[in-house]
């Protein structure tokens, strides 16, 4: 069953700026990974997901519920992270979060105080006078606390140092094995390929791919890289029939890019061959991401 739902979506604000024809499903305990360069669309996607923006043309519904006519209902429902944090007036964290727990009506504040341990967060701190990563880390513990079925998140890690995002990650790891609905756009590709079971790559304002991220880990086309021990050996290679696509003369190194079929022939190739060292580069989403992008400016 889809939960969330994006269909057709489009909001043109000219000169080839805005999201045109966006289509999106995202099922029930799926989480869903959105990413895309600076200004490719993605605030505005959730924006209008947030009920914060009429589309022109198209809707979006989350849990059945119209993004635009029934967003205060939707509010209720999501953890909603803005890509762009602005408080209202509060004058410490501790208050801030206080009022959410009231609003929610949450009696209950164990998780919203597991998570301020576990994001090392200082609440008491002036809220204004915050740094960027202690008003993120405010901004995820306001989303998580009441523990939603739903996750909405704009680039949730923004200003956080490497040691928080990675307590950011097991947070959300965690709520996805409780079976939450995640919606979150990223610029940290890492982060969504070990979050997302889905990913959809997003340029000027266009879908480009819907892909799941198990799909991109094993792809087809893989690449080796291998160091020979002599100069004879790395020479000799040269000139087998393989698609090298890098390689360093001053230290006997080619990398190889094969298709997954023709991996037993390569090593069966190299036992010809005084090996130093063979490693398998990893696609990752970044590859598959640049490599898209690169294709359609071509």
């Amino acid at each position: 069953m889809a939960l969330i739902e994006i269909d057709h979506l489009t909001k043109d604000y000219g000169d080839n700026r805005g999201i045109f024809d966006i289509n999106l499903s995202i099922e029930k305990g799926k989480s869903f990974g959105f990413v895309g360069t600076n200004g490719a669309g993605k605030t505005t996607t959730i924006r209008h997901l947030m009920g914060f923006l009429k589309p022109q043309q198209g809707n979006t519904t989350v849990d059945g519920l119209n993004s635009w006519t029934e967003s205060s209902k939707i509010m209720k429902k999501v953890g909603y992270i803005p890509g762009e944090i602005a408080f209202p007036d509060a004058k410490t964290g501790t208050e801030f979060l206080s009022r959410q727990a009231e609003l929610l009506k949450l009696s209950d504040l164990t998780y919203m105080n597991y998570l301020i341990k576990k994001l090392q967060l200082d609440p008491t701190a002036n809220l204004k006078r915050m740094s960027k990563g202690m008003k993120q880390k405010t901004a995820i513990v306001a989303a998580l606390m009441a523990e939603p079925e739903i996750l909405i998140f704009d680039e949730p890690t923004t200003g956080l140092d490497p040691l928080m995002r990675q307590a950011f990650v097991e947070i959300v790891e965690a709520e996805r094995e409780k079976g939450r609905t995640i919606f979150m756009s990223s610029h940290m590709f890492s982060e969504v390929e070990e979050l997302c079971d889905e990913v959809a790559l997003i340029k000027d304002g266009k879908l480009i791919a819907v892909k799941s991220t198990e799909e991109i880990k094993h792809n087809n086309v893989k690449d080796f890289k291998f160091e020979f021990i002599s100069k004879s050996s790395y020479e000799a290679f040269l000139k087998e029939n393989y698609n090298i696509i890098d390689k360093k003369e001053e230290h006997n190194q080619v990398v190889v890019q094969i298709i997954d079929s023709d991996t037993n022939e390569l090593f069966k190739t190299l036992t010809h061959y005084n090996i130093k060292f063979m490693k398998e580069n990893k696609y990752t989403l970044e590859d598959y991401f640049n490599n898209l992008y690169n294709k359609g400016d071509q």
